[in-house]
């Protein structure tokens, strides 16, 4: 062990309930090993590297390379350990290739445009603590972003995934991806073929100023949903330092299936799935969603909340459906409750929908308190034959004004408790991110 090394272990970048998953970046800088390598692609530095691959040999653990471009090359990671790639600080760099990492620890991406003619911008394989700080990954011919392998990779605002054939972030394979604004500055997801985001058997997370908009279903990608969620995938949408905005999606906001789940929870500000289509967020195959409070679902041409095959609904807190639904639409309404499903709402208003403001089909069951009810086309709540309710309105509400369902019981509402997620602790990683920006400003 070198006496002179100094190590920075970050506690926690990702926190999820019932999914501990820890990223450590240890930035251990031994004297003997904190190499600094700068490239010029342009050729316009005496004695500098002309190619980032030029320089990966000399790289040893704890390197940084730092890059004046445009580069027009294919970078490769492979068995990598705390190294640091991207421009000086403030600067920013055009990569006309790709960036696949593979096999490493503690990658540091900085300040990099990446475009790839042929495959994703930026993939990560079967590597834990990457940090993606203030890049793009747009235009190109597959994903933005691809995580897979058990990866773990934290973005950093400003970010963007725009404008790719097959869409903006890809995780799979029991991998993480969580985006961080605490800078205030935006992370943006949109204008892509294929799903703004997609997850399967793995988990994204997202803190505030997250746009995700205008994603449509591409040639490589059946889907066109702003996230969509599959093989047990787990989300999480937290309104930390800034609005979260999901809109203008062909296909729909935000899609579960295979138990999947998702929350959207307020730390400061507000979620808003507006105008996606035919619907805000649907849920199937055993799948849950949750509103925490200010999330607001307006504008689409269907249901706000679609839950459908045995999946659950919990809408807690001041949550507002307003204005979805079609004229002559049957199963127009604010919630659909269908195929043995359930939904429960404490709290919230649902108001000027087209149709009811629940209906509820085919085994389901609604349990609702608390809720505001206003100027639904269609009244509170309207069920088959099968379905029921339990409520807070008084007995014998079969009869009242816009009530058509049968109440199995007069024992009152389900408690119901589930925990808002909490604010990761980012201290360590800003501190982080302090002293790499100090070591790549210019002397």
């Amino acid at each position: 062990m070198l006496s002179s090394s100094k190590c920075v272990f970050p506690a926690t970048l990702f926190s999820l309930r019932r999914s501990f998953l820890i990223l450590a970046f240890a930035v251990c800088l031994p004297a003997a090993s904190r190499a600094q390598l700068v490239v010029d692609c342009t050729g316009a530095t005496p004695g500098a590297f002309t190619s980032i691959n030029a320089a990966l040999p000399s790289a040893g653990p704890g390197a940084a390379i730092f890059v004046t471009g445009p580069c027009s090359e294919d970078v490769h990671l492979a068995d990598q350990t705390n190294l640091f790639i991207g421009g000086w600080y403030g600067t920013r760099v055009t990569l006309n290739g790709q960036i696949s990492i593979a096999d490493s620890h503690g990658v540091y991406l900085y300040g990099l445009n990446v475009s790839s003619t042929t495959g994703s911008g930026i993939s990560v394989s079967s590597t834990q603590a990457v940090i993606i700080d203030s890049c793009s990954s747009n235009g190109n011919a597959g994903n933005g972003l691809d995580l897979n392998g058990s990866s773990e990779a934290l973005i950093i605002s400003p970010a963007s995934f725009d404008n790719n054939n097959s869409g903006g972030i890809n995780v799979f394979g029991n991998s993480i991806a969580q985006l961080t604004s605490w800078g205030g500055q935006p992370i943006d997801i949109s204008n892509n073929r294929g799903p703004g985001v997609y997850a399967s058997e793995a988990s994204f997370l997202t803190f505030g100023h997250t746009t995700i908009a205008n994603n449509l279903s591409g040639p490589g990608s059946s889907s066109g949903f702003g996230v969509d969620l599959r093989g047990g995938a787990r989300a999480q949408f937290g309104a930390i330092s800034g609005p979260n905005v999901i809109t203008a999606n062909q296909q729909g906001g935000v899609s579960l299936q295979e138990n999947a789940e998702i929350s959207f929870w307020n730390g400061g500000s507000q979620t808003l799935i507006q105008s996606n289509g035919p619907v805000g967020v649907t849920a199937g195959f055993g799948s849950q969603v949750t509103f925490f409070n200010d999330v607001e679902v307006s504008g689409h041409t269907g249901p706000a909340l679609d839950l459908y095959a045995n999946s659950q609904g919990y809408l807690f807190g001041a949550n507002n459906l307003h204005n979805n639904g079609t004229p002559g639409d049957p199963r127009s309404a604010a919630i659909r409750v269908d195929g043995n499903s359930e939904a429960f709402l404490r709290g919230g208003l649902v108001s000027q929908n087209t149709g009811p403001a629940i209906l509820a089909l085919v085994n389901s069951s609604v349990d609702f308190t608390g809720v505001s009810f206003s100027s639904n086309t269609g009244g509170v709540i309207a069920c088959d034959s099968s379905a029921y309710m339990v409520s807070d309105l008084p007995a014998g509400s079969t009869t009242a004004p816009g009530v058509g369902c049968r109440m199995p019981h007069n024992l009152g509402n389900r408690s119901v408790t589930k925990l808002q997620p909490a604010v990761p602790d980012w201290s360590a990683s800003k501190a982080l991110q302090a002293k790499y920006m100090a070591r790549a400003t210019r002397k």
